[in-house]
């Protein structure tokens, strides 16, 4: 194939075919022949075609080839193919252009060619046809306005307002971007026609505009707004539209005599109108504005009925208003005067449905009730509580003790975040990134991730936002080509390599190869940026996302030859079957089963990359391909479980510690592989390798009891260290069935990781509602971890006595542990049937009797036929011992 392309540029150049000798049907065939391309020669081809170019620029051929090779590969460089249609282009070979252009569209949108082809067809006179390439060329090339604002005018005229709506915003935010005032304009008049009531979304604009171009742009077009909802009557949203404006434009006169107007038509029915305009000198052109408008809202919010809070006594209602004095009904401080003067220094004024009067009202289990079921009403209620912006924190200081308990808030808040994420009425306010706000129109998904974005600081959250987005949307978005943006500027903008700015490098080449059409020309490589990393291996560790890491990966390996000694230091960073892959599928064995070889002889320093190995490939290639043999695979994982325990014991790295103990845990025992070794090991290696287990000392005794068993059944003779074959000779141990051993270790696992954690969590959400003294749920958790601490030490110190009994080891000639005795009672002349067990498995009711018990001790060893006579508490038995038999199988 290589021979048949160079003949083909040989002929071209030699017959100097020209544009206008070619036809469709030749650029079919020349795409025949790329097909029949191989994998493998696809890159020396194209080096060649471009090789060609070099001394023959216009080769179609070349142009071509390396063109679609170029697509074909996902290179960001698409210019020769680009070239090759514009050559068409330029001689009006329309055909070919439409041809070409089409051709390339199919590996992917791509702006210029949809260009290209939309102008092929307006040249053709191909209306329809150039409409459907405008509409996705809009949803792709994020600058172009005026074909957005051209289509958005079309809609309009055939009466398609909703989709005319639609392309509107997306001009909206394009020409806001632009800072093109006239066309805002323009479109904030379309807006004003068609969706007024779409407030939120048009205060949001118009924010936009205040901080991209000016204030008093701004409050211009607020103008507009104004006079929509003052001709409806609608005052709340009147007064809110004219504060803005005066907050833009503190002098404006007219603004001015609005609001005064509104205020007289919203509060005209109150007694104090007259008196309070005049108060607050909100007539005088020479009183700041907003101090007036907030003595005026003060005053004239004192009214009957009206909810007030007193730092002191709390919430209270006005029950009366004459002249300037005031009587308010507090809970504890009923009947108490007030002037008016006092009351506007001391109380704060609160709506009827304002979270502290609802919870000063109902009772505290019916509105606990109330937020625990309805969750959006309780965020809806306390978020408009608070000037409509508070963060999770202060929601929490609300409903924490005061309605839900701290344990209640834990599953209420992971609900209540999962709300505020996804509920439409509910959105992220611009100005403060921690805190929510409420909507009265619904909030699109685009915009609302956008506020999401915008509010996290962390750059691999913010990238998982934009994963999030990705799956349940799409690239073409205005709102998305914002958040694309952020990441380029970094790239633009950075002084010094970090893993943010890495990071940053490898998302927006994952997404140019994801979405052709974000391609843009990066000022800087991989390359680059890798040599001006100052710790690589550190860099690389801080990239907190697998699919970033394994990308950093691929750039490696495309750009530097020392590639697999990169990735044999990088290993530990990430444990994956990538890396090792990749070394054995590109004959890089030996530095492949060095990764294995160095992660065994430093188990110690870093357990968790030998520990994942040898929980990822199994012992048959240990042995048979890097050398190490099961024994010593053993003993390596019995080294690091005791490492972790004495860790854990002493307090240092406790969660990465109990989380390498509790997988090696699992490899060892739940999946079985120690006991599976000790069942078909010599007795030389369980010589070597059992005392190792025995002196694991947090290891549970049962696990031991289990191994001990196993060798007992395979070696009879073998001799334990300390090794007894009575139980009764136990020194200070305490008998148990290996049921209740196991019952007693869940316990103590259970207080250890469940109760402890939860009520760690418990002390420290407490101690956030600050005065420790006084604070009940702080005391009662300290409480409670007290008596938690005193349990685990006491199951420990019993755990650490137990001696589990073995069944098969019952001695039935005398009563003994695990015998089932059978007494006559002399006094009563009846029998008794007896069950002697240990003390955690005494059952007094159903007859079973610890051995440590005084009733059991005085059993304890006697023989069928013997006669007993004892007293207990001042109380005389007399049995006789009729038969002893085996309780436990």
């Amino acid at each position: 194939m290589i021979e048949k392309i160079q003949e083909l540029l040989h002929e071209e150049k030699w017959t100097r075919a020209t544009i206008n000798s070619y036809s469709v049907h030749n650029f079919t065939e020349l795409a025949e022949i790329v097909e029949q391309i191989s994998e493998d020669n696809l890159l020396e081809i194209k080096d060649m075609c471009d090789e060609h170019l070099v001394h023959t620029k216009n080769s179609i051929i070349a142009l071509y080839i390396s063109g679609i090779i170029s697509l074909k590969k996902h290179f960001i460089d698409d210019s020769n193919l680009l070239q090759l249609i514009n050559l068409f282009y330029d001689n009006r070979k329309w055909n070919i252009v439409e041809h070409l252009c089409n051709e390339t569209l199919s590996f992917g949108e791509n702006r210029i060619a949809l260009r290209l082809l939309a102008d092929c067809y307006d040249n053709q006179g191909k209306e329809d046809e150039k409409f459907v390439i405008w509409e996705r060329l809009i949803k792709i090339d994020y600058e172009e306005t005026d074909i957005l604002k051209t289509l958005a005018e079309k809609y309009e005229l055939e009466d398609n307002i909703e989709k005319a709506i639609d392309y509107y915003k997306k001009c909206m935010h394009r020409f806001i971007n632009k800072r093109s005032f006239a066309q805002i304009k323009e479109i904030w008049g379309k807006f004003i026609e068609y969706i007024p009531e779409e407030y939120e979304y048009l205060l949001n604009i118009n924010s936009r505009i205040q901080k991209g171009i000016n204030q008093e742009r701004a409050a211009q077009l607020l103008d507009d707004l104004y006079s929509y909802y003052s001709e409806r009557q609608e005052w709340d949203r009147s007064i809110e539209i004219l504060k803005l404006i005066l907050s833009y434009q503190p002098n404006n006169t007219v603004a001015r005599t609005s609001i005064i107007a509104c205020f007289k038509e919203k509060y005209k029915d109150h007694s104090k109108l007259a008196s309070y305009i005049e108060k607050s000198n909100l007539t005088q052109a020479y009183r700041d504005i907003q101090t007036a408008i907030e003595e005026f809202e003060k005053h004239i919010s004192f009214d009957q009925g009206t909810f007030v809070y007193h730092k002191t006594w709390g919430i209270g209602r006005i029950k009366s208003l004459k002249n300037e004095s005031l009587v308010i009904d507090f809970a504890s401080k009923r009947n108490h005067p007030m002037t008016l003067k006092m009351s506007i220094k001391a109380l704060k004024v609160l709506p009827k449905n304002h979270i502290w009067v609802i919870k000063s009202i109902f009772p505290k289990e019916k509105l606990k009730e109330k937020v625990k079921k309805d969750i959006p009403w309780a965020l809806r209620t306390v978020v408009l509580s608070f000037d409509n912006s508070l963060s999770l924190k202060k929601i929490k200081a609300e409903l924490v003790p005061s309605i839900l308990t701290p344990n209640e808030w834990l599953s209420w808040n992971n609900n209540a975040k999962k709300i505020l994420k996804t509920d439409p009425l509910f959105s992220i306010n611009p100005d403060s990134s921690d805190e929510y706000m409420v909507r009265s129109t619904p909030i699109t998904y685009d915009e609302k991730t956008l506020n999401i974005f915008k509010g996290e600081k962390d750059i691999y959250h913010k990238i998982k936002i934009v994963k999030d987005f990705l799956e349940n949307s799409d690239p073409e978005s205005d709102y998305f080509a914002e958040v694309f943006s952020y990441f380029t500027g970094i790239l633009k903008s950075f002084s010094s390599i970090n893993d943010t700015v890495v990071a940053c490098y490898l998302y927006v080449m994952k997404l140019m190869k994801q979405y052709p059409f974000l391609s843009q020309n990066l000022e800087i490589s991989f390359k680059d940026l890798y040599n001006e990393i100052d710790q690589v291996d550190a860099l690389f560790n801080a990239i907190n996302d697998t699919e970033l890491k394994k990308c950093f990966l691929e750039e490696v390996k495309n750009n530097f030859e020392q590639w697999p000694q990169i990735y044999k230091d990088l290993f530990k960073y990430y444990q994956s079957s990538y890396i090792l892959d990749m070394l054995f599928n590109n004959k890089q064995r030996d530095v492949a089963l060095s990764i294995f070889t160095n992660a065994y002889s430093s188990y110690k320093e870093d357990p968790e990359t030998c520990l994942w190995l040898i929980k990822n490939y199994s012992k048959d290639f240990w042995i048979d391909k890097v050398g190490i043999s099961y024994d010593r695979l053993i003993i390596s994982m019995l080294h690091m479980l005791d490492i972790s325990y004495r860790a854990i014991e002493n307090k240092k790295e406790v969660s990465k510690n109990r989380k390498l103990s509790k997988n090696i845990y699992t490899i060892m025992f739940e999946d079985g592989e120690l006991l599976a070794y000790f069942r078909t090991c010599d007795v030389n290696s369980v010589q070597r390798i059992y005392p190792l287990v025995n002196e694991i000392s947090d290891l549970a005794p049962a696990r031991k009891i289990e191994i001990k068993h196993i060798i007992k059944e395979r070696f009879p003779e073998y001799l334990f260290q300390n090794d007894s074959n009575t139980t009764s000779n136990i020194s200070g141990g305490l008998l148990v069935t290996m049921t209740k051993l196991k019952d007693k270790e869940e316990e103590l696992r259970y207080l250890s990781e469940v109760a402890i954690p939860e009520n760690s969590k418990e002390i420290g959400d407490a101690r956030l509602l600050g005065d420790l003294k006084e604070n009940a749920e702080y005391i009662a958790g300290k409480e409670k971890q007290e008596l938690l601490n005193i349990a685990i030490g006491k199951l420990k110190e019993e755990l650490s006595k137990a001696v589990v009994f073995n069944p098969e080891e019952t001695n039935t000639s005398k009563i003994s542990f695990g015998t089932r005795v059978v007494l006559f009672n002399r006094k009563a002349e009846k029998n008794e049937t007896i069950i002697i067990l240990g003390p955690w498995e005494s059952d007094p009711k159903n007859n079973i009797i610890s051995y440590l018990a005084p009733f059991g001790a005085a059993l304890i060893a006697h023989t069928v036929g013997e006669h007993l006579d004892f007293t207990i508490n001042e109380r005389d038995y007399s049995y006789d011992v009729v038969s002893i038999e085996k309780y436990l199988d």
